[in-house]
């Protein structure tokens, strides 16, 4: 199984550009978040619309999963938390999104979606719990936030960390953690790609510049991830 992992696009549609182009190539895509940004004067709606269009451009072979980040709310829950609710209206099929669940060979992948309080916090432990009695292998996590004291959250003058990730981390250790949010990571100086917290192993491929961003490429047979970046290429072993 060939695996692509990237976040943080933030309407970048070059990099949405190249996405397509690559998505026959692999068997699954991994979008941990961020795909829109608040930012841009573009008008969220307008962005949303574009968006779609990229996604439904994907071969129906190749199965997306998405999860949201803090960029991609349209919507607020009745205690005004944010959401991203045109993530569940996408109509392309092969294309799971915020709080669904995913399996191909032994791994069970779980989307995880952005919380912005109580209420959003509240549903993504309960979905961690439901999910926890139905894996029978290895468990994969997509999250768009690092955990709290991981080099994954540093941009080179400070650390942007999920303290409850750490938490429910050390509470259900799965196996893999495909997040991003903090673009600087892999970059800055006491930064990185990749992070471990006991047996569990954390990703951020980051954010660049240009047509191409920066990604992971997992590759289950040679059990291999590979990141690559204007900086480089780096490839580790992906289980010992």
């Amino acid at each position: 199984m060939r695996l692509l992992s990237v976040a943080d696009l933030h309407y970048t549609l070059k990099q949405f550009d190249w996405l397509q182009t690559v998505a026959s190539d692999f068997d699954l895509i991994l979008i941990p978040g961020d795909l829109l940004d608040i930012v841009s004067p573009v008008d969220i709606e307008t962005q949303i619309l574009v968006v779609k269009k990229y996604l439904n451009r994907i071969p129906p072979e190749t199965t997306v999963l998405i999860t949201s980040g803090n960029h991609d709310g349209d919507d607020r829950t009745a205690s005004g938390e944010s959401v991203a609710g045109w993530l569940r209206e996408t109509d392309r099929t092969g294309c799971l999104v915020d709080g669904a669940s995913f399996e191909m060979e032994d791994i069970r992948f779980t989307l995880c979606p952005w919380w912005d309080g109580e209420e959003t916090r509240t549903q993504v432990d309960d979905l961690l719990a439901r999910e926890a009695e139905q894996v029978s292998d290895r468990w994969a996590w997509l999250y768009h936030a690092p955990p709290s004291g991981s080099p994954l959250a540093w941009d080179g003058r400070r650390e942007f960390g999920d303290e409850v990730l750490v938490k429910w981390i050390e509470k259900y250790q799965p196996d893999l953690v495909f997040g991003g949010h903090i673009h600087q990571a892999p970059f800055a100086r006491d930064g990185a790609w990749r992070d471990r917290i006991g047996s569990t192993l954390l990703f951020n491929a980051g954010k660049q510049i240009g047509p191409v961003p920066a990604f992971l490429e997992i590759d289950t047979e040679a059990n291999t991830v590979t990141w690559s970046s204007l900086a480089g290429v780096e490839t580790e072993t992906l289980f010992v």
